[in-house]
This record gives C-alpha cells, structure tokens and sequence, in this order.
C-alpha cells in the first residue's frame, strides 16, 4: 500500500516543485527506481525460504547421524555442522569445486534425477590415513586418488549415504543408491549447467584439522514433492492405524489420573442472619423433594443423575443417566 502524505507534506511538495528545488522528472525517476526489483534470468530462485528452511533442518540432524558414523568408524572424534545452504547454479557448483575432487553420484527414490555428495581431498586423505592406521592429523598434498584410495572412501561412503533414510524418515521415506564416483568434476555432466541446485556445505572437525563435505540437491529431483518440505506438514499422517494407536496410549495415560466425584444430595438459600445462627441439630430444608434424584460431579461439572442407597454399611449412589452436555446446549 503507497504511504499515505499529510496535507503539510502536500503543501510543502508542490511548494517545492513551484520554486524549482524539486525537479518532477527526479520525482518519477525515484519512483521508478523503487519498483524495480532486480532478478538474474540465469539464475532463477526456484527454492523458497520454507524450502530451504527444512532443507537445512533434515540436513542439521543428518550432520549429527553422520558425526556419530564417522566416530564409530574412525575411533576418533569427529563433529560435523551445517555451515551453509544455499541456492547456486550447477555450473557454479562445479566450478568452485576443486579438482581433483571425491564426487559420488546417487539416486535416492522416490526423489528424481541424480544428487551429488563432495567430498574435499583434504578429508578423503585424513579418512584414508586413519583407516590405514595413520593418524590424520599431517598435511596432505593434492594428487590423483588411487583405486585403493576410491575402494576405501566408497566403502565409507555407504555408510554416509544410507544416511540420509534415517535424516529423511520424518518428511518421506527414501532409498539412497551409489550411482559411481567421479574425481574429475569437469567430467561429470548428470545435470545441465543452468539447472538450480542447493548447496549444503558441512564443516568437519577432526582433530585439529577442518574440511568440507558438500551435497548439490537439484531442484528437479525434489520438484515432485515440494509439498512435503514444508515443516507444518511433516507430522500429518494419514495412516489410521497409526492414529488409532496413539489414541489408545493416550487414553490408557489418562485411566490413571485420579479426579474428585461428588454427589449433590440437593441445594437450599437461607439468609446470613439464619446462616450465623445456625448450630448442631438444626435441620435444613432442601429444594428438591424426598425421592428426587441425585446430581453427580466430576470435579466442579455435573456429570450424572444417581439414586442414593446404601452398600453395606456405606452409603452409595445408583447411576440412572448421563447428562449429555451437548444435547442441552442445541436445545
């Protein structure tokens, strides 16, 4: 909605414009410049904040399943974060990759079309050295990786990889592939370089020294299930069984709860006076006549009609019928 002027600030502009400070071409020109809102054609924005916000939360929890793999794995500490996400272009992707570089290719149904895992060769070598027996705390120099290289880090990456089900569970339930592995980014032409992408960087922590892990997620593999990334749905579940079940644990909780039942013999008004007066022996005359029936309270609601008796040695009530509070209001 434009903003509103007073009539002082009227005054004051056509004032202005009379006197010559203000030049109405200036005036349109401001105008103009604050409806226009740039926008790269080359690089459209096809994720949107509630995309990239749950995006970013499965990919948190997935960084702490993997932490825990990488511990166990490694028998060192090992932590891993999200540092960044974002929307990029593939061909920018691959270009700030370096190379040579640890790039797995896999298919994770029923998301279409190919995700990419990178893996800096800072942490393929510190991976490789430990696994060797070393202890992954040297500096490494760029170079081809070998077979044994790529057998090693394929190995840890199923582990990774199959990952992802346990971080994806809450919003669908995936099945993650391994495709192949290229080390050569330049060779790896599974997408068209214009096609939107996000980009996950995670840091890696191990020992003193940190590395990155990256994951390039196309926007055409998750294009069929938009639906799902948004947050207030992941708990939606249509499967009866499931429901029905945490109804019955809930109503089992509640058996357990204790709650104060009382029966209204009857009610009568008196005066201060009499009530100030009043002393042992004195007898109250009710309202309600001899063989009326009893009001039952749950709690400070009427719940019920009884029949008082006796049980035994004991008084007791006779419930006759249930008072149907939603009967009485419609009428």
């Amino acid at each position: 909605m434009a903003e509103v002027l007073s009539q002082s600030e009227i005054d004051a502009l056509l004032n202005a414009l009379s006197t010559g400070e203000l030049n109405p071409e200036e005036v349109n020109k401001e105008e103009e410049k604050q409806k226009i809102k740039l926008y790269d054609f080359r690089s459209p924005q096809k994720f949107s904040k509630d995309h990239m916000r749950t995006l970013e939360l499965i990919h948190d929890n997935y960084a702490r399943i993997i932490s825990n793999y990488l511990t166990a794995q490694l028998r060192a500490n090992v932590k891993v974060k999200i540092e960044t996400i974002e929307q990029i272009t593939y061909e920018e992707f691959i270009h700030s990759i370096p190379n040579p570089t640890m790039l797995t290719v896999f298919k994770m149904p029923p998301l279409s079309a190919t995700i990419l895992f990178e893996e800096n060769p800072q942490f393929v070598f510190e991976v490789t050295d430990v696994l060797l027996g070393g202890t992954g705390h040297g500096k490494y120099k760029v170079r081809e990786f070998t077979d044994i290289d790529k057998n090693i880090i394929k190995k840890v990456n199923e582990g990774m990889i199959s990952s992802l089900k346990l971080a994806w569970e809450d919003v669908l339930e995936v099945h993650p592939e391994i495709e192949g592995l290229e080390t050569n980014p330049a060779l790896s032409q599974t997408l068209a370089p214009s096609e939107p992408v996000a980009l996950i960087t995670f840091s890696v922590e191990m020992g003193k020294n940190n590395t990155f892990i990256n994951m390039c997620i196309p926007y055409l593999s998750i294009e069929k299930i938009l639906d799902k990334l948004i947050v207030q749905y992941w708990f939606q579940d249509n499967d009866e069984e499931i429901l029905s079940q945490s109804r019955e644990k809930i109503r089992k909780r509640m058996d357990v709860v204790e709650t104060d039942v009382s029966a209204l013999i009857g009610k009568t008004s008196i005066t201060v006076e009499d009530f100030l007066r009043i002393s042992v022996g004195d007898v109250l005359t009710l309202k309600e006549e001899i063989n009326s029936t009893v009001t039952v309270m749950v709690g400070d609601e009427e719940y019920a009609y009884a029949k008082p008796g006796t049980i035994g040695r004991k008084m007791g009530i006779q419930i006759l019928d249930i008072i149907d509070k939603d009967v009485e209001k419609d009428e």
